[in-house]
């Protein structure tokens, strides 16, 4: 932070970044991806703990590395070649975006309590404050928007 006192402007130490923190993985869909991206996912929230000062509780922690989890076994079930997980973090929140090379968009099931799978989407659904989905030059990309000041 800067103090402007009369015009004098006096460094206090405790700058804030002004850009979020940015980080994308690129998977192959070998064996293990999914594992990879969560451990990723989990590195990039104690980055944002140490540069943002973010608090993320217990409960964030889990429910942010569960979407992750869905969106990424999305896109490896249902692409046809490498996806990419790319993570934008603030104190507030963090955007999970996933692009992969398949053209076709997702579908999110009406919730059926009975019906085993394809409950990834609904569970992102819950999970996140805003979810879209558009397609890219590339294929499309999924990106959802956690709230780390969760209630």
């Amino acid at each position: 932070m800067t103090e402007h006192l009369g015009g004098a402007v006096i460094p206090t130490g405790f700058d804030v970044p002004v850009e979020p923190l940015r980080r994308a993985a690129h998977y192959t869909g070998a064996p293990g991806c999914i594992a990879e991206a969560r451990a990723f996912a989990a590195r990039f929230l104690q980055q944002l703990r140490t540069e943002w000062c973010a608090s993320v509780g217990d409960r964030a922690d889990g429910e942010l590395l569960l979407m992750v989890s869905e969106l990424v076994t999305n896109a490896d079930r249902h692409s046809n070649g490498p996806y990419i997980l790319e993570l934008e973090g603030t104190d507030s929140s963090v955007v999970v975006s996933v692009y992969d090379s398949s053209t076709a968009l997702p579908r999110r099931f009406p919730k059926n309590p009975e019906r085993v799978g394809r409950h990834g989407l609904e569970i992102v659904h819950a999970l996140a404050a805003e979810v879209t989905v558009e397609r890219v030059p590339v294929g499309k990309r999924v990106r959802a928007v956690f709230s780390l000041r969760r209630g």
